[in-house]
């Protein structure tokens, strides 16, 4: 690789990468959950599925009728993916929000024989749910997930680099316009050569190194940096 930098650590980059992502990791997704701004409802709904994304086009599979009626959001979502009469025969509330204060035992009991029939309906028309995912981005914990885990990725791109340089760097080497490069007066030891963060560009990969190197008293350790022993950025999630 011609013109590189390359970077002789007395630890593994790949080490130092994982220590500095364990000093920076995501929460737990139960604490993930606790922190969002939905329900009660549908928190417990979350922590008992293996589901984030409430957008995901197979969501109606894992969503049953009960679902629907106790989550306010699934609900709602329900509601407006079956609004302006595409559904026959969908029970239609008659409680009203105004009997909420002046009349609340007929509020209530208006809205249990709507929520009853309606959890009959959707028993007997499970194709019904098909589609109520598109009314569910608003409240999609999915997004801010992805968004907490590319921002701990950031973190450790930019503090291993930092640390493998100031706490394990013994040397570092420019290649030149042939691709060599030479590092002397080691003493004997085991070395990681590196290419840190950096990736060099090979066709469609990119390509880093993290590659051990023993050096024994007297002699002197010559070391090719290939494809073969290198990983592609492309295809692994190492900082």
């Amino acid at each position: 690789m011609r013109q590189f930098t390359f970077y002789l650590l007395t630890r593994s980059y790949t080490d130092v990468a994982h220590d500095v992502g364990a000093q920076n990791v995501l929460p737990s997704r139960d604490a993930f959950i606790d922190t969002l701004k939905v329900s009660p409802e549908l928190k417990v709904w979350l922590k008992a599925h293996e589901i984030l994304d409430l957008t995901m086009p197979e969501l109606d599979k894992a969503i049953v009728a009960d679902d629907i009626i106790k989550v306010p959001e699934f609900l709602l979502a329900y509601q407006h993916s079956n609004s302006g009469g595409v559904t026959n025969g969908l029970p239609k509330p008659k409680y009203k929000e105004a009997d909420k204060a002046d009349h609340p035992e007929k509020y209530e009991k208006d809205r249990q024989d709507y929520l009853t029939a309606l959890k009959k309906f959707i028993q007997g028309h499970p194709e019904s749910v098909n589609g109520m995912e598109l009314e569910l981005t608003a409240v999609n914990p999915q997004d801010k997930w992805a968004r907490l885990g590319s921002e701990q990725r950031r973190v450790v791109q930019r503090m291993a680099p930092d640390v493998a340089q100031s706490k394990y760097m013994v040397a570092k080497a420019d290649t030149d316009l042939e691709g060599h490069a030479t590092i002397s007066g080691l003493p004997a030891g085991q070395y990681w050569l590196s290419s840190l963060n950096l990736d060099a560009d090979a066709g469609d990969a990119r390509l880093r190194w993290d590659v051990p190197v023993t050096i024994t008293p007297g002699r002197t350790t010559r070391i090719e940096l290939t494809n073969l022993n290198a990983t592609d950025a492309h295809t692994t999630t190492a900082p």
